[in-house]
């Protein structure tokens, strides 16, 4: 087969997330999910355009990246190519040449699924093993308890609340009530909710954005923050819990989040809120 490489650009984009949709399964832990990019959205239709790229085969489309950065592409595969050589080495070749538009010369990172051809291609060919990530799991089979938060779901009127404490607990200025409104008007967002958790005094201490991929299908958590005012009462294990309870409403069959293999405290929170570890997954490195 000739697979083919491309920019999809905005009108592209939502055949690209129906392939992300299709592909989420309970055996692939850790993979580019359909609210990776609606979360990316917040950004606006044409900046996530430029950065993802898709490869197609007879008019379908097998692989799907996101740059997450221009040398960090995050991506995932047809659940039946996984161990396709031809597809792997395809996508090495497009890796590898800075001219088919994929990653830039010098270093770069990949993210691959666990179980894929493409990572002992990758390795073979002298790229190295990266940062670790830890993918936790929940299952949704059996009801969520309470929380112990309030929890509210954002909306026009609580974009305000939601942003604010998002600003708080990463330090970043940038995810502004007009952001939300970008983010929110997004094709994807249609199957996610932002959830702001409240204390009994009524303060919001903790959001979270949760996307659904499908009835029957893992839900992602993605992101998840406590405002900097309110930490270390285990607001963060709350409305990880609460973010469980919204997915399994919305049909997801479990909840995925992952951590950096450095934050030992979020994969902490996570298995406080029921999320069970996977093993350890490395990112691929291509060197300088």
């Amino acid at each position: 087969m000739t697979i083919v490489v491309n920019e999809p650009g905005v009108d592209g984009l939502t055949e690209a997330v129906d392939a992300l949709r299709a592909w989420q399964d309970d055996r692939t832990p850790f993979q580019l999910h359909p609210g990776d990019l609606g979360w990316a959205w917040a950004l606006g239709a044409e900046k996530v355009a430029a950065a993802v790229r898709t490869w197609s085969a007879d008019g379908r489309i097998v692989a799907v990246g996101y740059l997450d950065s221009p040398d960090v592409l995050r991506l995932t595969t047809a659940l039946d190519l996984r161990q396709d050589e031809a597809l792997a080495r395809q996508l090495l070749a497009d890796f590898s040449d800075p001219g088919r538009g994929v990653l830039p010369p010098g270093e770069a990172g990949l993210e691959v699924p666990t179980g894929a051809l493409l990572r002992e291609v990758l390795l073979e060919a002298g790229w190295n093993p990266g940062a670790p990530w830890t993918p936790l799991r929940r299952d949704l089979t059996a009801p969520v308890e309470d929380s112990g938060l309030r929890i509210e779901v954002a909306g026009p009127r609580t974009a305000a609340t939601r942003t604010a404490v998002h600003r708080s607990a990463f330090g970043s200025p940038m995810f502004t009530e007009e952001v939300w409104h970008v983010l929110a008007a997004g094709p994807v967002y249609a199957d996610a909710r932002c959830l702001i958790g409240y204390d009994d005094r009524g303060n919001a201490v903790a959001a979270a954005t949760v996307w659904s991929s499908g009835p029957g299908k893992p839900g992602l958590l993605e992101p998840m923050g406590v405002h900097a005012d309110h930490r270390g009462r285990g607001h963060g294990t709350a409305i990880s819990v609460a973010a469980a309870a919204a997915l399994r409403e919305m049909g997801a069959c479990s909840a995925l989040v992952a951590a950096e293999g450095s934050n030992a405290g979020a994969a902490a929170t996570y298995r406080a809120a029921g999320y069970e570890p996977s093993p350890e997954r490395l990112d691929i490195v291509r060197p300088a």
